[in-house]
């Protein structure tokens, strides 16, 4: 078959036409015509706490060590729900990232007809870690949190303790008192931080939340540090024993921020992603900020070790939920 001039013009014009957009394509899938413009940093939580900040740090120094424009977008709601569905359903190009909390993967236990599904959401990496801390206030008799399993041995219901609904905190304060046999009166607040002014202003007995939001009351003495909740003591309070070394049936137990984008987001984007959020995290002036303000320890998991974790966990306080029949209110 032979195409005389007139029939072969067209074609060179169509072939020259998709080779570009072929070729942006594979550029695409391989991440390297990416980012197309600034990253736009989902946080499904307000101003203030833990995450916001996580998120502004590791942001901007990822933006200084690459060039990239990132832009943190708050959307609070449904303890992180209409966030994590904004990502969820937002196009799989590397262009949206949301940073979160890790009562995150706690959502599909507590919000009923949860607007996206977990397989919507790629997790790209645990940042970091902290433990939770166990607080009273120093008129309160507790030295340890012995002290207060003690009294609360004697007074059934009676020793409050605040905690904020459908956190980690509630599921371990649970769990401890099913597994070592004893009964709190458990308050719940929806932040974190009526919780800790519920326990400054002496209204509750105890508190167990995140040691970050606790640390600078620590540091004045308008708190007493009872115990922590990790596999070993927190470098900021080396002479405050963990919940397992006084002695407790426990989990070791953390708070934890994690990175995640759209499902479908091509691996090579993924993974140009984990290098540059690793070598963020690790920075060290990121690193002493993160270690400052909430006794962060950087982990910067690879994805695979991330969704091992998170399998993990929910396995773990789904059943202490199913187990305890705790809801979220």
């Amino acid at each position: 078959m032979r195409l005389d001039r007139r029939e072969f013009l067209p074609l060179i014009g169509a072939a020259t036409l998709a080779a570009p957009a072929t070729a942006r394509s594979e550029n695409l899938a391989q991440g390297s015509d990416w980012p197309k413009g600034p990253i736009r940093v989902v946080v499904p939580f307000p101003p203030g706490g833990t995450t916001d900040p996580v998120a502004r740090l590791l942001a901007a120094k990822v933006s200084d060590n690459t060039g990239w424009a990132t832009v943190i977008d708050n959307k609070p709601g449904a303890a992180g729900a209409i966030g994590a569905a904004i990502a969820a359903k937002a196009p799989p190009d590397g262009q949206t990232w949301m940073i979160t909390f890790d009562s995150h993967i706690l959502s599909p236990a507590f919000t009923p007809n949860l607007p996206y599904s977990d397989s919507e959401l790629f997790g790209v990496m645990q940042v970091g870690r902290a433990p939770l801390a166990v607080a009273c206030h120093p008129d309160r008799p507790y030295r340890t949190i012995i002290d207060a399993v003690t009294d609360a041995k004697a007074r059934p219901g009676k020793v409050s303790v605040g905690l904020l609904s459908a956190s980690g905190a509630l599921l371990l304060t649970s769990y401890l008192q099913k597994a070592n046999g004893f009964e709190l009166n458990q308050i719940y607040y929806k932040g974190g931080g009526p919780t800790v002014q519920d326990v400054l202003a002496g209204v509750t007995d105890i508190t167990v939340t995140t040691l970050g939001a606790l640390q600078p009351h620590f540091r004045s003495g308008k708190l007493r540090p009872l115990a922590t909740s990790g596999d070993k003591r927190a470098p900021s309070l080396p002479d405050v024993p963990t919940v397992a070394e006084q002695g407790l049936t426990t989990y070791p137990t953390y708070s934890w921020w994690g990175v995640y984008v759209p499902a479908g987001t091509p691996r090579p984007i993924v993974d140009r992603m984990s290098v540059e959020l690793t070598r963020a995290a690790r920075t060290p002036d990121v690193a002493q900020k993160f270690a400052e303000l909430i006794d962060m320890e950087i982990v910067a998991s690879s994805p695979e070790a991330f969704a091992a974790f998170q399998k993990s966990e929910q396995e773990r306080w789904f059943k202490v939920i199913k187990d305890n029949n705790i809801k979220s209110d």
